[in-house]
């Protein structure tokens, strides 16, 4: 199969769907891999390593896209992208559809097969492709909620860590999956006082057995949250339903119970948020202020840490690409749950439940297109 690694043209957007190690690998499997031009620089890796390793260098993104039978991107596809789509294509990469009603409607026209990399699902529930930049944007929310609790940002001027003699600061997260815990993690690390919601009992029991003594998980509810945010220096927004809107749990009327120079950092942007004052902003313009409480809802969080984030995909995501090369998805589907999961559109139909119910769409398991 001829494979075709775009450059991403989301502002800011860093990563690159592929490493220079990963084509090598791809090309030992016997496929043929065209990368656009520049396509790696911003992550370290130049054009000259993928040469090296065996790709093609496509001087634009027209022909990758006229000649490749899969696509991969690291971000969804954007309107310039949408007519250069065709049928019968693959497009394997994060989409987040719910949240993206044109991007929706341009997939389903083009028939092409569209692969989300955060639905792709094991049989235990985990998202193996998604986990990785959860667990950027987790540690990630911590450390740019705690620059934005500055004073010159906007922020109230706390400390999370604290000082001695001056209390922490206090975390509230919503959501104690991937995004969650490792939020948890590193603001426990830096001292603060974190509170982690979560709606799952098990869970809640595990929480409790692995996280350190100044984390608190607690079952979440909507009197909980409000009760908590009123003293929250930083929330941290990390909830998650596979493939589906993000629900939203702090109102606009409840920012008014909260602390002024209170800091929220939305991780759930990419599926609509889930905050009802969260929209996506950049990392050149990473901040917006509502009610006097700093939003931070930037929607390609790993990007700014591309190097890091572009090793931590490709190792992910590199045995689903294979398997789809090798077998076309059709087959790869049928024989892997995993990716029957991830197939969101194809053929002109919407397959993922979560993204039909989120825009009243016809829904098509993705059974029936398999035979």
């Amino acid at each position: 199969m001829i494979v075709g690694i775009l450059k991403e043209i989301m502002e800011a957007e860093n990563r690159v769907s592929m490493t220079p190690a990963g084509v090598e690998m791809l090309k030992q499997k016997g496929h043929k891999i065209l990368i656009e031009k520049g396509a790696g620089r911003k992550s370290g890796f130049p054009d000259s390593a993928y040469k090296k390793a065996g790709a093609t260098i496509s001087a634009s993104p027209k022909t990758v896209f006229k000649r490749a039978e899969m696509v991969m991107h690291v971000k969804e596809p954007l309107p310039p992208e949408y007519k250069l789509i065709r049928k019968d294509q693959i497009v394997f990469t994060f989409l987040h559809l719910a949240a993206k009603k044109d991007l929706t409607d341009a997939l389903i026209k083009s028939g092409a097969a569209a692969i989300a990399y955060e639905t792709i699902q094991k049989k235990d529930g985990a998202l193996p492709l998604l986990t990785p930049m959860s667990e950027v944007a987790g540690r990630m929310s911590i450390q740019e909620g705690a620059k934005y609790l500055e004073m010159t940002h906007g922020g109230s001027g706390v400390l999370l860590s604290g000082v001695p003699g001056v209390k922490p600061g206090m975390v509230v997260i919503l959501g104690g999956g991937v995004a969650g815990i490792n939020a948890a993690r590193i603001a426990c690390g830096i001292g603060a006082r974190v509170y982690l919601l979560e709606v799952n009992n098990e869970r809640l029991r595990y929480l409790s057995d692995v996280m350190p003594s100044n984390c608190f998980p607690v079952m979440s509810s909507p009197a909980k949250i409000r009760e908590l945010i009123k003293e929250a220096d930083l929330v941290v927004g990390a909830v998650l339903i596979p493939g589906a809107k993000a629900p939203k749990l702090i109102t606009r009327k409840m920012l008014k119970t909260m602390k002024k120079g209170a800091v929220i950092v939305d991780i759930a942007v990419d599926q609509g948020g889930c905050i009802e004052t969260t929209k996506p902003t950049t990392h050149t313009d990473p901040i917006y202020i509502v009610d006097d409480i700093v939003h931070y809802c930037v929607a390609n969080m790993p990007g700014a840490v591309a190097r890091t984030s572009t090793q931590a995909l490709t190792n992910a995501t590199f045995s689903y690409a294979v398997e789809i090369a090798d077998k076309g998805w059709k087959k790869a589907a049928y024989e892997n749950l995993e990716i029957a999961h991830g197939v969101n559109t194809a053929e002109g139909e919407v397959t993922c439940k979560g993204v039909a119910e989120a825009f009243g769409l016809a829904y098509t398991p993705v059974d029936t297109l398999l035979g």
